[in-house]
């Protein structure tokens, strides 16, 4: 493979290893808002923050650790028929199946931008974007919507750049190498 590939492989991987290790402590976090949650309730007001958050914690955690799932193969698969089969005939499967999963990031990008558009507020005067009247939840709390639709549109192209590499590195199965 040329060096280029295997240094994109390599780069992307270790992103995704190093964002996808970052959110596996999200879990943490959202187990102490939930518990925060039900001590508030029990024994005072409750809050109006506590699901809100526990929302946007559980997404990051979801959308920033798909990619590392993909880079660990831990997600699910239907391993009747493919468990079976040698090496090389897996990564020609996998590099064929791999386009549907990049054109659904790639639908799933351009829904987040415009969703993270809309919920900065941008509009264009000319060549420049100016940012207008900032998205806010409307429940109680009222938060801005903005940061966990980065957070999403971060997530995709993570998943999409992962499943990049996983193409690379099948085509190097398939041709006998190793990255």
């Amino acid at each position: 493979m040329p060096h280029p590939l295997i240094a994109f492989v390599r780069l992307v991987d270790r992103t995704n290893y190093g964002v996808g290790r970052f959110a596996m402590y999200l879990l943490f976090a959202l187990m102490a808002v939930l518990m925060w949650s039900s001590i508030s309730k029990a024994f005072f007001n409750p809050s109006l923050w506590t699901l809100e958050m526990a929302q946007f914690l559980m997404v990051a955690y979801y959308v920033l650790g798909g990619p590392y799932a993909m880079q660990m193969e831990a997600h699910v698969r239907m391993d009747l028929f493919y468990a079976k089969q040698s090496p090389v005939r897996r990564a020609v499967w996998d590099g064929f199946t791999v386009f549907v999963v990049m054109f659904y990031m790639a639908v799933l990008i351009w829904g987040a931008a415009e969703s993270l558009g809309y919920s900065l507020g941008l509009t264009w005067d000319g060549l420049w974007p100016q940012i207008g009247r900032l998205e806010r939840s409307p429940t109680a709390w009222r938060p801005y919507l903005w940061p966990i639709k980065l957070v999403m549109l971060v997530g995709f192209a993570l998943m999409l750049l992962q499943a990049l590499s996983a193409f690379i590195r099948d085509l190097a199965t398939i041709r006998g190498e190793t990255i």
